[in-house]
């Protein structure tokens, strides 16, 4: 099995070719609109975690307009969720101070905190996925080029995401070697991992030199030139504009609260 299994890359190449109007808009619009979407989220403070209910609005309208499975993002949501959820995890030991109470339960700034981040954590991780899986890392890179980041980052971005996959299947085929010599034994000492990853590091470096050494061989000068510069549509900006617009309103308004407050009102 292989480290492609697990993460699905041919998966998101094959989503980023399919023909909606989500894959028809301009690269840069999308990167724009979802940076500017991560960027009001992490504005939000951090014990408002109602006033961050809205901006699910976001990736499930990218969702449903570029034919996303919606079981694909959440896979890749659960495998990096571990990392997200330790960084707040002593939170509620930290922070002690009661900021809500519902009924009779009080709950501390702590777990609002924790809370607001494993919220802030879905929703920017799945805005950047379905960025990845509409537009294709080619597509991206060209116009994080076109939008005037500088070369050196995109080209990193660029090799990062083509050779990553090769290192991690040098890295499983050199742990089954292990298993296949180490007599069904299932685990494995802490120093042979170490010694693993020792070699696959000395590897991976010697691998780099030659791919660099075959890549200025065919004349790169630290650019890579990609065909996909497209010119901005009229519905391109009124993409950017609509959804900065929401952002902008859910920023400055709890929307969340103002709708119970109006369904409230309507109950009584």
């Amino acid at each position: 099995m292989s480290f492609g299994h697990y993460i699905e890359v041919g998966r998101m190449d094959e989503l980023s070719r399919l023909d909606s109007p989500l894959h028809r808009l301009d690269a840069r619009i999308k990167t724009l609109t979802t940076a500017a979407f991560i960027l009001t989220v992490k504005s939000i403070p951090r014990y408002e975690v109602s006033a961050l209910m809205p901006f699910f609005l976001y990736p499930f309208a990218l969702l449903s307009a570029g034919r996303i499975p919606c079981g694909f993002i959440l896979r890749k949501l659960l495998i990096a969720a571990p990392f997200a959820l330790a960084v707040g995890i002593l939170n509620p030991l930290l922070d002690r101070q009661i900021v809500l109470i519902l009924g009779t339960h009080e709950i501390s700034g702590g777990w609002m905190s924790f809370a607001s981040i494993a919220v802030r954590f879905s929703l920017t991780v799945s805005a950047a996925l379905i960025l990845i899986s509409c537009t294709g890392i080619q597509r991206l890179c060209a116009g994080l080029d076109q939008l005037g980041l500088p070369q050196v980052f995109v080209v990193q971005l660029q090799l990062l995401y083509r050779y990553l996959f090769v290192i991690a299947e040098d890295g499983l085929r050199m742990r089954r070697a292990v298993e296949l010599r180490s007599c069904g034994q299932r685990s494995l000492r802490l120093s042979t991992y170490a010694s693993l990853v020792g070699h696959l590091l000395l590897r991976s470096m010697d691998r780099a030199q030659r791919v660099y050494q075959a890549m200025a061989a065919r004349g790169f000068t630290g650019r890579i030139h990609v065909l996909h510069a497209t010119p901005m549509k009229m519905g391109d900006f009124f993409f950017l504009a609509g959804w900065a617009v929401f952002f902008g309103a859910a920023r400055y308004w709890n929307l969340a609260k103002l709708l119970g407050g109006l369904l409230a009102g309507d109950g009584a």
